[in-house]
């Protein structure tokens, strides 16, 4: 499956933002149940982050990042990538053969 990435902004004031902060939690949880090896996290600078997952396809990809409660919740700006890998550890390789 290929990787995309979510790079985000934040738009609206802390407090609402860390409201919803939870409910992302809880969603990226969810993808890493069904199996799309999610990571997210955000910059050491104040006002954004990153989502780092596993879907199909791009449109699929788009599908699971409008269920996102940060994007739901108009809580940010994105901007969506496919990630293609060029370098990667073997055993991450020899996985995914």
């Amino acid at each position: 499956m290929p990787w995309f990435v979510k790079i985000e902004e934040g738009i609206v004031d802390k407090q609402t933002f860390d409201q919803y902060v939870p409910a992302h939690v809880a969603f990226v949880k969810d993808l890493i149940t069904q199996g799309h090896h999610a990571k997210t996290g955000h910059w050491s600078q104040q006002g954004g982050g990153m989502l780092l997952f596993q879907a199909d396809s791009m449109d699929h990809a788009k599908l699971i990042i409008s269920q996102d409660p940060l994007v739901l919740n108009h809580c940010v700006n994105y901007k969506l990538y496919e990630w293609c890998i060029v370098v990667q550890e073997e055993a991450e390789l020899q996985k995914s053969s």
